[in-house]
């Protein structure tokens, strides 16, 4: 069915206010509600972190006595089950709200459908879908988390116009704009977790830290894919300034003597499964969702590019694209390996965007 732009314009109201909190609510999905009674935003709110009130009882709270007979907007499912905080859905009931617009259903399958159902139930109307798109994309780590019990995984590049990440020499700083770098610092300050191989920290010594100018910002935890336990206790991932995690991936091949000195200098050891050697990423993926790492960002060399897209773990690619040539065929490309033989074989990206940042381009768009 067709929705009104009234609507579409409160519903967008409850997605901006949702947005407010990315990166902050993990592992529970963005939220925002909006309560509109004659015409008038009556009572507003949103999911601002786990543990927190949801977004529907805020705006219902801002509300008071308006609720009753007003219509509500809100961008995700009502929950029905008691989590660390009470069912939005029982207070939804007890509001006196007359009509629900529900953007997406929740996959998580304690909802899953269950939430709308009874709100029905109870007499009030409800209608599903509007601004669906939006608010799908809005809740996507959220949405794969639950249905393929996976992180969601972005890869994300800085490159010249030729796809080249660095000199024959190895320089690559900075091939992009100040302003591009800060947009991969807001990146950093919404996901869980940043991931390297072993080769990025030999080559660049990363911190992997979030600096974000005029902004308070969180650290993501670093991720070191490192299959023989060879990270120096030195690097600068080891920052005492930084309360984010270390965790090195490895297998069983590495020196239990190495693993012990990396957990001395405060990393966590995870031995993951080894195809020929080297750590199987579908399997560190199944691990870290086990950790509660719901999203994961990819920031390394063409190595481990091209082994995330190999293993299918990634789900989206963010390239920074600087208007500059640098050539050579041994500089390195965005991503190495054995590449492929025939034009067929190449990946699609689906459902693209261009957008102009600084002197730069990013291009980003999704895989599966």
């Amino acid at each position: 069915m067709g929705f009104s732009e009234v609507d579409q314009c409160f519903m967008h109201r409850a997605i901006d206010l949702a947005a407010k909190a990315s990166g902050r609510t993990s592992p529970n999905p963005m939220v925002g509600a909006v309560i509109v009674n004659t015409g008038q935003i009556v009572g507003e709110g949103y999911h601002k972190q786990a543990g927190t009130p949801h977004a529907e009882p805020q705006a219902l709270n801002q509300a008071k006595g308006f609720a009753r007979g007003a219509t509500m907007y809100v961008t995700l499912e009502p929950c029905c089950h008691w989590g660390q905080t009470p069912p939005c859905t029982d207070i939804i009931v007890q509001s006196g709200i007359s009509k629900i617009f529900v953007a997406i259903e929740d996959p998580n399958p304690i909802v899953a459908g269950k939430g709308i159902e009874q709100i029905r139930q109870a007499g009030i109307e409800v209608e599903v879908g509007l601004c669906h798109d939006e608010a799908y994309q809005l809740n996507e780590i959220f949405i794969k988390n639950m249905v393929k019990k996976q992180p969601f995984v972005i890869l994300k590049a800085a490159t010249s116009l030729d796809g080249k990440i660095a000199t024959v020499t190895g320089d690559s700083q900075w091939i992009t704009s100040p302003a591009a770098r800060q947009k991969g610092h807001g990146l950093r300050d919404t996901v869980d977790a940043i991931l390297v191989g072993i080769g990025t920290v030999f080559r660049d010594n990363p911190s992997l830290t979030t600096r974000l100018l005029n902004r308070d910002s969180q650290d993501p935890i670093r991720i070191i894919v490192d299959s023989c336990c060879r990270t120096p206790i030195k690097a600068k991932i080891f920052n005492p300034e930084s309360r984010a995690k270390v965790i090195i991936a490895t297998t069983e091949f590495a020196p239990r003597t190495k693993m012990e000195e990396l957990e001395s200098a405060g990393a966590d050891v995870l031995i993951v499964d080894s195809n020929d050697k080297r750590v199987c990423l579908t399997s560190l993926m199944n691990r870290l969702i086990e950790l509660g790492i719901t999203s994961i960002l990819i920031e390394g060399g063409s190595e481990i590019h091209a082994s995330a897209l190999d293993a299918g773990i990634v789900d989206k690619v963010m390239f920074f694209v600087a208007p500059k040539l640098i050539g050579g065929q041994s500089a390195p490309g965005v991503i190495g390996g054995n590449g492929i033989t025939n034009l067929s074989e190449a990946i699609d990206i689906h459902n693209w965007e261009f957008t102009k940042i600084g002197e730069d381009f990013l291009i980003e768009g999704y895989l599966n």
